[in-house]
């Protein structure tokens, strides 16, 4: 339920996108009414992006409320997020020049590939040890590091995958590729992590997670 949760505002990003067309001219123009500064212009589909920027800034803030609310944390990833999505969205809408939302999921990947790399000269436990470390007993701190050092390179190849679909191919492709190549790349590496710890468990551990 929380992954579904995190991913809300992305998903409405992606369908107030692809479905901007379809969208009642009233709403369109009450949207206009409430937030002067967007002039959307209804039936128009180079004023889809806007409107999907103006909704995934929307949802965000309220994803960060209900969940400060809810369990009175809010985890700093969230907050690196919401802030980033304002500063690169609210360039978009103001400049009204999508080359800025365009550019906020490299630099979401290549602020948590800084902090990851930054870990590693932080305490005794980098950042991949500290998040998993309590569930995993592997006490071979090589492994973290290597670990560590995969989910750095991962980070910059995403942004740096980002970019070349968001300034080589059309929008609609961009768009695409930020809800359904993004995490399909994640969900791959995700599941090669898995591959590369399962090799490292103690034989009780192993057991467990097959069960």
């Amino acid at each position: 339920m929380k992954q579904l949760f995190d991913f809300f505002p992305i998903l409405l990003f992606f369908i107030v996108y692809k479905f901007y067309l379809d969208i009642p001219p009233e709403f369109i123009l009450s949207v206009n009414a409430w937030f002067p500064f967007m002039n959307l212009e209804p039936g128009n589909g180079e004023f889809a992006i806007y409107l999907a920027t103006l909704t995934a800034i929307v949802a965000t803030l309220i994803q960060v409320g209900l969940t400060g609310m809810i369990s009175r944390k809010v985890e700093k990833m969230h907050i690196i997020t919401l802030i980033l999505l304002i500063v690169f969205g609210g360039a978009t809408l103001l400049l009204k020049d999508p080359v800025f939302i365009k550019w906020k999921p490299t630099a979401i990947n290549w602020l948590f590939a800084l902090v990851f790399f930054g870990s590693q000269f932080i305490g005794e436990k980098n950042l991949v040890q500290r998040m998993m470390g309590h569930a995993l007993d592997i006490e071979d701190k090589s492994v973290w590091g290597r670990l560590n050092m995969a989910w750095i390179g991962f980070f910059i190849f995403s942004g740096i995958a980002n970019l070349v679909v968001a300034f080589n191919f059309s929008e609609d492709i961009w768009v695409d590729f930020k809800l359904f190549g993004l995490m399909g790349l994640t969900l791959i590496f995700v599941v090669g992590q898995a591959f590369y710890l399962a090799r490292y468990l103690p034989s009780d551990q192993q057991a467990s997670s097959r069960d």
